[in-house]
Parts: C-alpha cells; sequence; structure tokens
C-alpha cells in the first residue's frame, strides 16, 4: 500500500483508493460474509475516513457491484480457459469445465459470494450486467456444441440445457465445494458428484456416450 500525508486536517490519503476498498471488501467478506459488514467497516479496514470511500463508490452497493463484477471477470476467464473452445472434444471440455466452476468457488469463496449470495442485482450496472453475461455465455457455448451431438428430432434448446447444467453446477458448488465453514461433507469429491450428475443428464437427452 502506498499511504502519504497530506496537508491541514486532510489526514491521510491512500495512493490507491479504489483497489484497497476492494480488497478490504474481500476480506470481510471472507470474514463476516457479504452482509455482514458497513461501508464504515469497508472504509476502516481499508484504512481511510467514512467519508473516503463516497470519492469511488457511491454506498456500499456500488462497492458490492464492483467486487461481483471482478468476480465474474475472473469467473469468464477460468471457466474459459478450461472450454478451451472445446477441445479435443465437447463432452471432455464440458467435464473440465465443470471442474473449473467447483474450482473456482472453492479457491474465491468471497467473490463467489459477491456475485451469487450479496443480493447484488446484475441491473444495478451495466458493467456487472455485461460481465455476468459473459460468464453464462461461456456455458452456454458449451451447451450449444455438447446439443449439436443430439439427434435433431430430440435436441433440446441450449439455453434450456444450458441453464440446468449451470443450476446442478451451482447446487454442487454452493452445498459441497464452497471454500468456506458452511461446506457440507460429501462422501465422494464434488468434482465426481458433477460429472456424473451431468452424464446421467445428457443421457437422459439422448447425448452419445462420452469418448
Amino acid at each position: 500500500m502506498s499511504w502519504s500525508k497530506s496537508e491541514g486536517a486532510r489526514g491521510y490519503h491512500h495512493g490507491n483508493l479504489k483497489e484497497a476498498l476492494v480488497r478490504a471488501a474481500l476480506e470481510l467478506i471472507a470474514q463476516k460474509g457479504p452482509g455482514g459488514f458497513t461501508f464504515a467497516e469497508a472504509a476502516r479496514a481499508a484504512g481511510v475516513s467514512p467519508a473516503a470511500p463516497y470519492r469511488h463508490f457511491r454506498d456500499r452497493d456500488e462497492l458490492m457491484a464492483d467486487v461481483a463484477r471482478r468476480g465474474f471477470e475472473a469467473f469468464e476467464a477460468a471457466l474459459a480457459a478450461a472450454w478451451d473452445k472445446g477441445r479435443p472434444n465437447p463432452s471432455a471440455a464440458l467435464e473440465r469445465l465443470g471442474k473449473a466452476y467447483l474450482a473456482f468457488a472453492r479457491t474465491e469463496p468471497a467473490y463467489y459470494a459477491a456475485m451469487f449470495e450479496a443480493g447484488v442485482p446484475l441491473d444495478s450496472s451495466p458493467e456487472l450486467r455485461a460481465a455476468g453475461d459473459r460468464a453464462f455465455a461461456v456455458l452456454r457455448t458449451a451447451a450449444e456444441a455438447v446439443a449439436a451431438a443430439i439427434p435433431a428430432g430430440a435436441r433440446p434448446p441450449a439455453l434450456m440445457m444450458a441453464l440446468h447444467i449451470w443450476s446442478l453446477a451451482h447446487g454442487i458448488a454452493a452445498l459441497f465445494a464452497r471454500g468456506d465453514g458452511a461446506r457440507r461433507s460429501l462422501p465422494m469429491s464434488p468434482e465426481d458428484l458433477l460429472e456424473a450428475g451431468t452424464l446421467i443428464y445428457l443421457q437422459g437427452l439422448g447425448a452419445p456416450p462420452r469418448t
């Protein structure tokens, strides 16, 4: 952190206040949950006065929206890297994508909570909406590729498939793969559970066996 003392009664100024507030919010989310702290507490954790955050954020909700946006951007990057344009085949790439989903929930619990558990509407900012849509687009692209292998007469809408797979991955992540103390125990790995659930789902739709 870079600190400099200003003249007079203005006290201390942070060299990169916006970034410091985001990091402070992430630390507080990890400690207390996404609803467990105030805007003033975020300022205190960043080492600035309660008035200082208003230079960058209208209120706590706007701070949380920015944290969620950053989370979705990192989430999109992780999912896209795992999908890898569907190589070597969509089924194998989808399995990697599911593992990446669970890994993000486990390794970035504060971001994950800000994205999905903070009650921040995606439409609270155009940037947040766009970031969330881009992350979901990776999953939809994967669903479209997998759906293409299903006979045309039985092929479901790719959007429906994407929503079903997302719901399955998100439920397993929230219950069994999260990186905090709320994680439930499971007699198998979350990755194995997701793989089995996805396989059963796709077979029920008539997808060809995975090679």
